[in-house]
């Protein structure tokens, strides 16, 4: 484990033309590395936001294998970094449905871990009369994932997980350092309690979050919310955007968060663990 690194969220108002993506992706991971990035977090849905969510399916790799991994892949050894490759759709067992996937790559370009999402975003937001169901086309993830890295101890979460604290909870028993949230918060829901969620589960868990999320006008007159930001383990908003594509970055102090949970250890306090 690393004392500190620079980490980083890349904010992008992705469209439908996965190759316009990819540029623009490959722009702020090269940005973030003539920076001195070493973890870079890429937004949901990165490579296509399309107007209806059914047409994810037509971008579905089978995993290990596809443009979009190849991508990734090359990126993080490009540059030499660790990358958070947001969201993927990767096919699962059912041909009219994929997983949500988000991928770890090392600066070697291996994939080392894969979180699938496991809390779909099914709701009617009644004031900006947005529908949506992902589980009409994605399958839900059934494991947490909590990773050792060179860097540090590392949670994979995406944008709806961050509504469910027992989620968080659990996987702070797996000692994570930093949680990477890949997220596409609507505008609706986002201006509500976009940073007050990654606020509430960067104190209750001492720990580093480095949010990505879209930003801005999407195909299917779809609106995302931006203000990707990193929160300490004390909730202090270490960087933050507005509602342009961008990176905002911060250096992450594993010594003072360390000495965060040793002189204030709530994680240690806890009466109602594991269900006792």
């Amino acid at each position: 484990m690393m004392r500190e690194c620079l980490g980083a969220a890349a904010q992008m108002n992705s469209g439908d033309n996965l190759r316009d993506n990819l540029r623009r992706a490959a722009g702020l991971i090269r940005r973030a590395a003539e920076r001195g990035v070493q973890w870079l977090v890429l937004p949901e849905m990165f490579a296509r936001m399309t107007a209806r969510l059914s047409e994810q399916l037509s971008n579905a790799e089978e995993f290990a294998s596809g443009p979009i991994q190849d991508f990734l892949a090359r990126q993080s050894a490009q540059h030499g970094l660790w990358l958070v490759g947001g969201t993927i759709p990767i096919r699962a067992e059912r041909p009219d449905r994929a997983y949500a996937s988000c991928l770890l790559y090392n600066p070697q370009g291996q994939c080392v871990s894969r979180y699938d999402k496991i809390h779909l975003f099914d709701v009617r937001i009644r004031a900006s009369q947005e529908n949506y169901r992902e589980s009409d086309v994605f399958c839900s993830g059934q494991k947490l994932v909590c990773v050792d890295t060179a860097i540090a101890r590392c949670a994979l979460a995406v944008c709806y997980d961050l509504r469910f604290p027992e989620m968080f909870r659990r996987l702070s028993d797996s000692g994570m350092h930093i949680v990477s949230i890949p997220s596409a918060f609507t505008y609706a829901t986002g201006k509500a309690h976009w940073e007050a969620l990654l606020r509430a589960r960067a104190i209750e868990n001492q720990v580093y979050l480095i949010a990505a999320n879209q930003a801005g006008s999407h195909a299917g007159k779809r609106r995302t919310y931006g203000h990707s930001m990193i929160v300490s383990p004390w909730g202090e908003v270490l960087s933050r955007l507005d509602d342009q594509p961008g990176l905002a970055c911060a250096r992450l102090d594993f010594q003072a968060q360390a000495a965060l949970r040793d002189e204030f250890p709530c994680l240690k306090h806890r009466v109602f663990n594991g269900g006792e």
